[in-house]
Protein backbone atom coordinates (compact mmCIF):
# COMPACT_ATOMS: atom_id res chain seq x y z
CA UNK A 1 0.00 0.00 0.00
CA UNK A 2 1.45 3.32 -0.76
CA UNK A 3 0.93 6.83 0.79
CA UNK A 4 -1.98 7.98 -1.53
CA UNK A 5 -4.10 4.99 -0.89
CA UNK A 6 -3.96 6.10 2.92
CA UNK A 7 -4.63 9.86 2.77
CA UNK A 8 -7.52 8.23 0.57
CA UNK A 9 -8.53 6.14 3.07
CA UNK A 10 -8.62 8.58 5.76
CA UNK A 11 -10.59 11.25 4.04
CA UNK A 12 -13.21 9.12 3.72
CA UNK A 13 -15.80 10.55 5.91
CA UNK A 14 -16.95 7.45 8.80
CA UNK A 15 -20.63 7.04 10.02
CA UNK A 16 -19.22 8.88 13.53
CA UNK A 17 -17.93 11.62 11.36
CA UNK A 18 -21.25 12.29 10.14
CA UNK A 19 -23.47 11.68 13.05
CA UNK A 20 -26.25 14.17 13.08
CA UNK A 21 -26.48 16.26 16.05
CA UNK A 22 -30.22 16.49 17.07
CA UNK A 23 -32.35 19.72 16.79
CA UNK A 24 -34.72 18.88 19.61
CA UNK A 25 -34.31 16.76 22.73
CA UNK A 26 -35.77 16.14 25.46
CA UNK A 27 -36.54 16.70 28.93
CA UNK A 28 -33.90 14.51 30.46
CA UNK A 29 -31.09 15.76 28.17
CA UNK A 30 -32.14 19.10 28.64
CA UNK A 31 -31.68 18.17 32.75
CA UNK A 32 -28.27 16.30 32.26
CA UNK A 33 -27.01 19.15 29.78
CA UNK A 34 -27.82 21.95 32.78
CA UNK A 35 -27.14 19.56 35.80
CA UNK A 36 -30.41 19.89 37.36
CA UNK A 37 -32.92 17.03 37.88
CA UNK A 38 -35.98 16.66 35.31
CA UNK A 39 -38.56 17.87 37.90
CA UNK A 40 -36.45 20.92 37.80
CA UNK A 41 -36.57 21.23 33.88
CA UNK A 42 -40.37 21.09 33.91
CA UNK A 43 -41.04 23.25 36.42
CA UNK A 44 -38.42 25.96 35.80
CA UNK A 45 -38.31 25.88 31.63
CA UNK A 46 -41.12 28.49 30.96
CA UNK A 47 -39.53 31.01 33.94
CA UNK A 48 -36.32 30.46 32.10
CA UNK A 49 -37.83 31.26 28.49
CA UNK A 50 -37.14 27.84 27.62
CA UNK A 51 -40.41 26.98 25.54
CA UNK A 52 -41.07 23.34 24.79
CA UNK A 53 -42.22 21.64 21.99
CA UNK A 54 -45.56 18.57 23.77
CA UNK A 55 -46.07 15.78 21.48
CA UNK A 56 -48.65 13.94 21.99
CA UNK A 57 -51.50 13.65 24.78
CA UNK A 58 -52.04 13.65 28.62
CA UNK A 59 -49.89 12.02 31.10
CA UNK A 60 -47.19 9.68 28.26
CA UNK A 61 -46.88 13.51 25.95
CA UNK A 62 -43.25 14.03 25.34
CA UNK A 63 -41.80 17.56 25.83
CA UNK A 64 -38.91 18.27 23.91
CA UNK A 65 -36.92 21.54 23.52
CA UNK A 66 -34.71 23.14 21.11
CA UNK A 67 -31.57 22.42 21.95
CA UNK A 68 -29.73 25.59 20.47
CA UNK A 69 -32.42 27.40 22.71
CA UNK A 70 -31.04 25.56 26.09
CA UNK A 71 -27.35 26.33 24.86
CA UNK A 72 -28.34 29.93 24.06
CA UNK A 73 -29.85 30.03 27.97
CA UNK A 74 -26.41 28.19 29.54
CA UNK A 75 -24.23 30.66 27.87
CA UNK A 76 -26.35 33.84 29.16
CA UNK A 77 -26.00 32.76 32.79
CA UNK A 78 -21.93 33.15 32.35
CA UNK A 79 -20.47 34.68 35.28
CA UNK A 80 -17.76 36.93 33.98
Amino acid sequence: MNNSDEVSRRSIPTADSRRVEPVLIDTSEVARLLSMSTSWVYREASKLGLKGYKLGRGRNAKVLYKKTDVLKWLEQQKIY
